[in-house]
This record gives structure tokens, C-alpha cells and sequence, in this order.
């Protein structure tokens, strides 16, 4: 073929490639409501005042009276649900408010909306504050005992994780003016950064681009594009970094006051509590990826810098796709199929779950100016159904997005039944369904691919994916120890911050990762940080899990699928022991975490043949 065949196959491939994604779906949310004038809302709202302050009425100081009765058991179980169906109805309210401010953060319409949801809920809740409180106050042989009904036993596994905090919960009072003052404390904060990134524009080449499209550049095929991209967040970043600092030391003493008023001893310990994950698990996690750094992320940036032609990759061309090899962009559509395909080969049930997203408007895929960047799967309640948001742009990453997302959304879907109360899963276990289906649509991709060159660029973007998700959370996660803790000794200035930003960032990509000028206020942007302090451990957790559950689905007998679904189904009613132990697996033991990781070993392995 000719180059100028060659050059008009391509330019007809972009033209198709941008097509395919003219047309991409925004969720349809009249499930929860129908718009921010729907009467509905105004309903709920003064329905939520109205049961709040009766079930406060109804219970408030007579919870250990009830557990102490005869019959106490049934009394009990009755106030559970009761508080149950509330929780599912503010619920509602909250996720629909929730989901109207992520699809546009800077619309002022949305925004108080979205505020003042937030506020009539918290108003509300605050009723509720005794009645977790007085649980606890229970003796535990009363409790026990009171467990032995049918009713109320269904909710033992919410009562013991409530139990949980017992050692950790405040006189009533002081509970109620930390929930009340939530508002305006970390929870404005939390909106303040959110519409702060929301806001930021950055200049590359004469545009002026919101951050999602910009960081998506880092992925561009034109070397000078990703520089461009890299610089021009650099620029805009320290020009807001004072913002970003001040966010960022604000919330850390915020949490310092919570954790020290309530006797957590680790800057993590709320975190590892509400994950149900014992400290010394993850400090073994965090031990054994940080012994890995040399043999996973060096490893492989230097085999890439050296596909590169390089010593050294600057740090705008750590997510480069390969040279010499096509990249095209994928259809929607295109995306669509391999997914559930993927899916379906493995489960037909998990497939129809996930197909439901597509046919019934639950994802919201185009990049908006003002939507939220990333990706998340919003569980909602469960008298609904989850939603999915993503920035689609038609990048092979994008469609591995799209089947983590998912995975997260059939998790939330099979976990509903479970009801509002044990539906919720811990962060660790969260993060395995999500992991899983991406797993499973890579090896999909993999095994279809008959081109070496292809075969090689789906490799390098899996253990990418997989430095992404284990290597550098874990990177993340050290540099928020590393933060919180010089926070407790005095404010922190921005120029501090980036020095503990760099430190982690050399640690965790080594050598062959050059980090220039202006990556040092890279750590401005990461949402987890604000939203979710000491979350990011639980993608390693998850990607290390399903390294060896996905181990042992190679090597399972018929079964598998089923029980795999069956652990999804449990939602939060299990500890991790339990969930694993059908699959022979336990996180508690240190060689746990090596077969994860050797499984990233063996792919950069593979790769290196493949030079």
C-alpha cells in the first residue's frame, strides 16, 4: 500500500473513530426523580423531617429497655427495619442530589441544589444520631440473647460491625455537633475542591481544555501533545496550589481532631475500621508492594523507556502508548460488546446484569464541560439501582474503565437484596468485582488478538493498569500517611507537600521515571484525597485479590462462577475471611499478597520475550 493509501486509511479511521462517539449515553435518572422541580422531592424531603422526628420520639432512650423484654428481640428487629427504610429514603434523596451535581459541578442551579439537599438531610439525620448510640450501650449478653429471634438476628452482621465502634463513640452531644458541623466542615471542603477542579482550565496548543480531556492527552500518540498536556497542568496547578493546600491541610485537621477526640490510634485506623480489615493486614499489603517497587515498576519503566530509545522516560510519558504500534479509537458500541461478551463468557447472569446499564440509561458516558471527572459506580439505594459515570473518549483504557465500572455495578445490583443496611460493601471487597470484570474483559481482548505488535500494546496497558492500581495506590496511600503525619507537627506549606509528593513518586517508578519541573504539585488533583482519606489502599488490595481468585478460576473446576456471584451477593454481610475461604484463599497470610503481585511479575516477563 502507498503511503498516501496510507495516510487516507487513517485519516478514515480518525473520522470513523470520532463518529463513534458523537452519540454516547447520559443516564436517565427519572428512577430516582424527575428533574429538581419534581414534587416528589419536596415530599420526601418533609416525609424524612416528619419520620426522622417520629422514629426519635418512638425510641430515643428505650432501646435497652426493649432488648431487655421478653419478647426483645422482635421490638428490636421492628426498630431496625424502621431506621432501615429511612436510611433507604434519605438514600434517594441524597444520590439523586449527588448525581445531578457530578453530571454538571458548575451549574449554580445543581450546586444549591445539591447543598441544600445535603443540609435538609444532615438537619434530619441528626434524630437518628441516638439510635446506634444506644445500640451500643447494650450489654452484649442482652444483645445476644435479644439475636436469637429470626428477626433480628437477619441484622447481626450491621449490629456487630455498629458494635465495632463502641470503643470509638462520644457522648451524645459531641456526636451530634460533629454530624451537625459535617456541613460545614469536611463535607464543604469536599464541595470546594470538587468545584475548584471543576473550574480549572488549561491552555494546550492555543485551547483551553477542562482537566479530563487534558489528562486524557498523557495518552496521546504525539509525544509533544502528552508534554504539552503535562506542562499545561503543571502551570494551571501551581497557580491554584495555595488553594489546594489549604484544602488539604484543613481536612487533615479536621481529621486529626475526630480521630483524637475518638481514640483512633493510626492516622488510618477509621479507614481500616470501616473496610473491616485488620491494621496488620494492610501494613503487609503496603510491605510487600513497596518490596516489589524494583521488580515491578522499575523493571518495567526501564523496559519501556528502553522501547523508547531512551535511559529515562520524562514523567508526562510514563502512560504513553507504544511507538510503532496503531492506535485506534474504540466505538461505544464496540466497547459495548466486549464487555458483556466478555462478561458472558464467563457468567451469563453477570452479563444480563450488566446489559441492563446499557438498555435502561444508567450510564452517563460523554465528557462535558463541568461534569466530574474519572469514573465512579453509584450504588444509589436498593429500592433503586446503581448508576455509572465515565469520561468515554474512545481510548482501549477507556473501555477497560467501562468494565471496572460495571463490575462495581453488577456487585452493587446482586449485593441490593441485602437490603439498605447490609447492601454496602468495605472498600477491599468493593474494589474486587471491578478488578475481576476488568480481568475478565482483558483476557477477552488478549486471547482474540493474532497480531504480535497489538498482543505487546495490550500487555504493556495491562500492567500498566496494574502499576497504576498497586504500585502507585500504594505510593498514594504513603504519601497520605506521610502528609497527615507531619500535619499533626503545623501546617503545612505547598512547597512541603510536593517535597513528600516527589519523594513517594521516586520511590514507587524509579529510576527510569524522570520527574520534571512542575510534577511536584501533581498530588493537586487527586479526588480520594479529599473525599475518602486512606481509600486508595483498597485498589491494591482488590487488584492483588483478584490476581489470585482469577488464579484459581483457571485452574477451578465447574463452580466457580457460582460461587464467585454468591460472594458478591453477600454484599456486607461477611468478613473478608469468610467471603475468600470458598476459594481457599486468606489475606492473612503473607504469600497471599506475593502470588498477586508475581502475577504482574510474570506478564512484564512476557513482554521482555516479546522485544
Amino acid at each position: 500500500m502507498t503511503k498516501v493509501a496510507n495516510k487516507s486509511a487513517a485519516k478514515q479511521a480518525i473520522r470513523s473513530g470520532q463518529k463513534a462517539l458523537r452519540q454516547l449515553p447520559e443516564w436517565n435518572l427519572d428512577d430516582l426523580y424527575c428533574g429538581l422541580d419534581d414534587p416528589a422531592i419536596k415530599r420526601d424531603l418533609e416525609r424524612t423531617d416528619a419520620e426522622c422526628a417520629a422514629f426519635e420520639d418512638a425510641y430515643k432512650g428505650k432501646l435497652a429497655a426493649l432488648a431487655a423484654m421478653g419478647n426483645g428481640g422482635p421490638a428490636l428487629a421492628a426498630a431496625v427495619r424502621r431506621y432501615e427504610a429511612i436510611d433507604d429514603l434519605m438514600g434517594r434523596l441524597g444520590s439523586f442530589a449527588g448525581l445531578v451535581h457530578a453530571g454538571n459541578t458548575v451549574d449554580p442551579a445543581r450546586t444549591k441544589f445539591y447543598g441544600d439537599v445535603q443540609e435538609r438531610l444532615t438537619a434530619a439525620s441528626i434524630h437518628l444520631l441516638f439510635f446506634t448510640l444506644e445500640l451500643n450501650r447494650i450489654e452484649d449478653a442482652i444483645l445476644e440473647k435479644a439475636m436469637d429471634d429470626p428477626a433480628l438476628g437477619h441484622y447481626r452482621p450491621w449490629l456487630e460491625d455498629v458494635r465495632r465502634y463502641r470503643p470509638y463513640q462520644l457522648e451524645d452531644r459531641v456526636e451530634q455537633l460533629f454530624h451537625e458541623k459535617s456541613v460545614t466542615a469536611y463535607s464543604a471542603w469536599n464541595r470546594h475542591f470538587d468545584a475548584v477542579i471543576a473550574n480549572l482550565r488549561f491552555k494546550v496548543a492555543g485551547k483551553s481544555l477542562a482537566i479530563e480531556p487534558v489528562l486524557n492527552l498523557l495518552q496521546d500518540r504525539s509525544g509533544a501533545r502528552r508534554k504539552a498536556a503535562a506542562q499545561a497542568l503543571a502551570h494551571t496547578f501551581k497557580d491554584n496550589v495555595q488553594q489546594f493546600a489549604l484544602i488539604t491541610n484543613t481536612l487533615a485537621k479536621d481529621k486529626e481532631i475526630s480521630d483524637r477526640w475518638r481514640g483512633f490510634v493510626d492516622i488510618a485506623d477509621e479507614r481500616h475500621l470501616s473496610n473491616r480489615v485488620e491494621r496488620e493486614v494492610v501494613d503487609a499489603l503496603v510491605a510487600a508492594v513497596r518490596a516489589a517497587y524494583p521488580r515491578l515498576s522499575h523493571r518495567y519503566y526501564a523496559l519501556k523507556a528502553k522501547w523508547f530509545g531512551k535511559k529515562r522516560l520524562p514523567h508526562w510519558d510514563r502512560n504513553a502508548p507504544l511507538p510503532q504500534v496503531p492506535m485506534r479509537t474504540v466505538g461505544w458500541t464496540e466497547a459495548r460488546n466486549t464487555v458483556l461478551t466478555a462478561y458472558g463468557a464467563f457468567s451469563p447472569k453477570m452479563a444480563e446484569i450488566a446489559e441492563r446499564f446499557f438498555t435502561e440509561r444508567w450510564i452517563d458516558a460523554p465528557v462535558r464541560p463541568g461534569k466530574a471527572p474519572g469514573a465512579f459506580s453509584h450504588p444509589t439505594t436498593p429500592s433503586a439501582h446503581p448508576y455509572v459515570l465515565v469520561n468515554y473518549q474512545g481510548k482501549p483504557r477507556d473501555v477497560m474503565t467501562l468494565a471496572h465500572e460495571l463490575g462495581h455495578g453488577v456487585h452493587q445490583v446482586l449485593a441490593a437484596p441485602n437490603g439498605a443496611l447490609m447492601a454496602p460493601t468495605p472498600l477491599t471487597l468493593a474494589e474486587t468485582a471491578s478488578v475481576f470484570g476488568e480481568m475478565l474483559t482483558f483476557r477477552k481482548l488478549l486471547a482474540d488478538s493474532r497480531n504480535q505488535k497489538e498482543r505487546k500494546a495490550m500487555l504493556a496497558a495491562k500492567v500498566e493498569d496494574m502499576i497504576n492500581t498497586v504500585v502507585r495506590q500504594i505510593a498514594f496511600y504513603t504519601f497520605e500517611r506521610a502528609v497527615h503525619s507531619e500535619r499533626k507537627n503545623g501546617e503545612l506549606t505547598a512547597a512541603q507537600i510536593g517535597e513528600l509528593w516527589l519523594d513517594v513518586q521516586r520511590e514507587s517508578l524509579g529510576p527510569a521515571i524522570e520527574l520534571k519541573p512542575g510534577y511536584e504539585t501533581f498530588w493537586c488533583y487527586i479526588p480520594h484525597f479529599i473525599h475518602s482519606p486512606f481509600y486508595v489502599y483498597a485498589y491494591a488490595f482488590g487488584d492483588c485479590l483478584v490476581n489470585s481468585l482469577y488464579a484459581v478460576y483457571e485452574n477451578a473446576a465447574e463452580g466457580f462462577a457460582e460461587r464467585y456471584l454468591a460472594m458478591l451477593a453477600a454484599g456486607g454481610t461477611k468478613h473478608h475471611s469468610e467471603l475468600l475461604a470458598p476459594f481457599g484463599l486468606d489475606a492473612r497470610d503473607p504469600a497471599f499478597w506475593q502470588r498477586g503481585l508475581a502475577v504482574i511479575g510474570r506478564m512484564i516477563s512476557e513482554l521482555e520475550s516479546l522485544q
